[in-house]
């Protein structure tokens, strides 16, 4: 089963194009899933369970789209309405009794309205979970929208999410996706910035161990004047981890004065860990601006002689260098309580 694909296709010789899966990844029958806590800070926020057929321009592939379609066991419709403040919280808890996960969320931010909202995705150490799902987010003219994905799912279980956005006139989303669980943990995102003036921020953080799989497909297409969106990707492997990035920024025609950088960087921990980039820039419009860099390295080993030299040991100083590599990322997230979860879950999945 090939899943994931990129938008352009390239030489078969790197092995990045996609991802080939076995057909059995996927469970035969999804069973209801109740381990769910929404909470919402606002009265005006409208949260219901009706969602019409998802449709995606690209999303993970076939499989997965139709089982989100025909199978899901949780779907949530968040509505802001116009010029209205929202944070809403969504937690999965995956365990014994809740192993097989397939949810479809739709967020609808009015017109100048702004919303933060929070996904988790967490299990217990032993269950071996299985997680498909949709995310879809219209901005509306003015909007401006927070979101952070944050999957701590064991390193028995799998995870796929098909992300999806549209952003109409002066919009803005800025996305933060923490990267941690999963045996496979497979993620598609596309935007689509459609109005003029809109704006798309996306930090990614992942941190790999043992044989965990990480396919990052990333795609960006800028349709209206004086759009712009920033893709930054940084990650650490340990063990024989790997990570594939692919990233596509894709001009379209009227798309004038738009921008749009990406950058990936990687931190090899072990020498068995593996590291697969490909940055892409496309362009059917002239006066835009394109950046992009991915680079993949060892650690320093200058830079941990000095640390080591000020009395850590070495997991501490490698701790240290890796939460450095975060840090930007991690200090952007507000929740305080969220950003002490997270670093909690990088000391450990570094001991």
């Amino acid at each position: 089963m090939k899943l994931n694909e990129t938008p352009v296709r390239t030489s078969r010789n790197f092995n990045i194009n996609n991802i080939k899966l076995e057909d059995n990844i996927i469970p035969k029958s999804i069973e209801e899933f109740k381990n769910v806590e929404i909470l919402c800070g606002s009265k005006n926020t409208i949260i219901e369970e009706n969602i019409e057929k998802t449709r995606l321009t690209y999303g993970l592939g076939e499989s997965f789209i139709n089982q989100v379609n025909e199978a899901s066991n949780k779907k949530i419709k968040i509505t802001v309405n116009n010029n209205e403040t929202s944070e809403v919280q969504i937690k999965y808890t995956f365990d014994d009794k809740n192993k097989s996960l397939v949810d479809n969320i739709l967020l609808i931010a009015g017109e100048n309205s702004k919303a933060t909202v929070i996904i988790k995705y967490l299990s217990n150490d032993k269950v071996k979970g299985f997680h498909n799902g949709v995310l879809s987010v219209h901005a509306k003219q003015g909007a401006n929208i927070d979101i952070i994905v944050v999957n701590l799912m064991n390193e028995n279980s799998n995870n796929f999410i098909s992300i999806e956005n549209l952003l109409d006139k002066n919009s803005k989303i800025n996305y933060t996706l923490v990267d941690f669980g999963g045996e496979k943990s497979i993620t598609n995102y596309y935007s689509n910035l459609l109005g003029e003036s809109s704006e798309n921020v996306l930090n990614t953080m992942y941190l790999g161990k043992g044989n965990q799989l990480f396919d990052l497909n990333y795609i960006g297409e800028l349709r209206g004047e004086k759009t712009n969106i920033d893709i930054e990707v940084q990650g650490a492997l340990k063990d024989k981890a790997q990570k594939h990035f692919k990233g596509t920024i894709d001009f379209k025609k009227g798309a004038k004065k738009a921008k749009g950088n990406e950058d990936e960087s990687c931190m090899l921990l072990s020498d068995t860990a593996k590291s697969l980039a490909l940055p892409m820039l496309l362009c059917s419009e002239e006066d835009v601006e394109g950046n992009h860099s991915s680079s993949a390295g060892k650690v320093s080993e200058k830079e941990l002689f000095y640390i080591m030299s000020r009395g850590f040991e070495y997991k501490e100083a490698m701790k240290l260098m890796v939460r450095a590599k975060f840090n930007k990322i991690l200090e952007s997230i507000k929740n305080e309580e969220l950003k002490n979860e997270i670093s909690y879950e990088i000391d450990k999945r570094l001991d």
